[in-house]
């Protein structure tokens, strides 16, 4: 009998969102082994973490958080899935982060939507440098991709005023119902499906 395994990418991006805004959350049905890089990012960033068990994880956000200096690779190491999560997260970080992205080409894409959103980002080939900043600001985004969706539903989450999202069509090819379990988290997230946009 076979069970299959918890997606440590879904799990990454709920550890981010709760981490960002300030947030105490348990994650269950989760294999922590399966996340060390982003664990050790996160706790880099000011997270506090604690493993219960075999299947939990609380992420806890307080305080500053701090830059980080990312190189996505295969696993175990970084998960380029995780990018566009992360770097949301370095747009508020308290200094300058950098992540370079080892595994794909074209993977910034989402970086001009945060940049609609205030954030303060440069590309110098494959990497990135996020200039981190008090807050970030509501606009009207595009998804470009799966992750890149993830990562703007992410920045509206601490962004001033509403945000919409569009095209989020990517971001169901990863995530179930992921508005629903941000708005259990305490988000307020409304789907317009005809619009194919989230605010």
């Amino acid at each position: 009998e076979h069970t299959v395994i918890p997606d440590r990418i879904e799990a990454g991006t709920l550890a981010v969102a709760g981490f960002i805004t300030g947030g105490d959350v348990i994650l269950e049905g989760v294999r922590p082994e399966h996340m060390g890089s982003q664990l050790e990012k996160l706790r880099e960033a000011g997270a506090v973490i604690e493993i219960i068990g075999l299947n939990k994880l609380r992420v806890i956000g307080k305080g500053k958080i701090y830059p980080l200096e990312i190189s996505t690779s295969e696993y175990p190491g970084f998960p380029t899935d995780m990018q566009a999560q992360f770097m949301v997260l370095c747009c508020i970080a308290d200094g300058v982060s950098q992540i370079t992205e080892n595994i794909f080409e074209n993977r910034f894409q989402h970086v001009n939507e945060l940049q609609r959103m205030g954030a303060n980002i440069k590309l110098r080939g494959k990497t990135a440098v996020i200039i981190g900043r008090d807050k970030l600001s509501a606009a009207e985004v595009f998804s470009t991709d799966l992750r890149a969706s993830a990562g703007l539903v992410l920045a509206g989450l601490i962004a001033e005023g509403t945000t919409v999202v569009k095209e989020i069509h990517h971001l169901d090819r990863g995530y179930e119902r992921l508005e629903e379990k941000l708005n259990s988290l305490g988000a307020s997230i409304k789907r317009m499906v005809h619009a194919r946009s989230i605010i």
